[in-house]
C-alpha cells in the first residue's frame, strides 16, 4: 500500500459536507463540524484541519493548532508547540495506517505535541511515541493529556503556577 498523503483541508462548503460524514460515526466531542462552521471562509488555505483522502473521499482527519510558548505548561524549556485534536478515521478505513500517517505528519514539524487521549486510545498514543503526563486537575481540567517530545525537549515539572486557576 502506498503511504497515505496528508493534505491541509480547505475551509469551505465541500469540506463541511465531508465533515458531516464523520459526525455520523464519532462522538459529539470529536466532531470538528462546529469548528469548521465557526471558521468558514471560502477556500481559506490557512486552516488547522488536515486529512487523508481515499480516492475523492475524506477518510481521516485531525485539527492541528499552533500554541504560543506563553501558554506552555507542558514542556521544558517552555516553547511554541502543537496541539493535536480530534484525530478520527472513518470506521471502514481504520487499521490501514491513516491515523499513524496523520500523527507522523504532525511530528514532521519538529515541535513538541500535546494531545488529549479519548475513547481508550492510550495504547495508540503510546505506540506513536507519546507519553501520558502526570495529571494535574487544575492544568488538565478533565483531559487525559499525552505529549510527544522531540530531541532536546523534556516534560515540564509541575510548578506552583500550574496549580492555580
Amino acid at each position: 500500500m502506498d503511504k497515505p498523503e496528508v493534505k491541509r483541508l480547505l475551509i469551505n462548503y465541500k469540506t463541511l459536507e465531508e465533515f458531516q460524514k464523520f459526525k455520523e460515526y464519532g462522538l459529539e466531542e470529536l466532531s470538528m463540524l462546529e469548528d469548521l462552521q465557526a471558521n468558514i471562509i471560502e477556500d481559506d488555505s490557512n486552516s488547522p484541519f488536515y486529512g487523508i483522502y481515499y480516492g475523492d473521499k475524506l477518510v481521516a482527519r485531525m485539527s492541528l493548532y499552533q500554541i504560543n510558548a506563553k501558554y506552555d505548561r507542558y514542556f521544558d524549556p517552555p516553547q511554541d508547540y502543537l496541539e493535536l485534536w480530534k484525530l478520527e478515521v472513518l470506521p471502514d478505513y481504520r487499521h490501514r495506517g491513516y491515523g499513524t500517517a496523520l500523527v507522523e505528519y504532525a511530528k514532521s514539524f519538529g515541535q513538541p505535541i500535546k494531545t488529549n487521549a479519548r475513547q481508550q486510545s492510550g495504547e495508540f498514543w503510546l505506540k506513536m511515541g507519546f507519553k501520558p503526563v502526570k495529571y494535574n486537575p487544575v492544568r488538565d481540567r478533565g483531559e487525559s493529556p499525552y505529549i510527544w517530545l522531540p530531541e532536546g525537549v523534556k516534560e515540564r515539572e509541575l510548578k506552583e503556577e500550574d496549580l492555580e486557576l
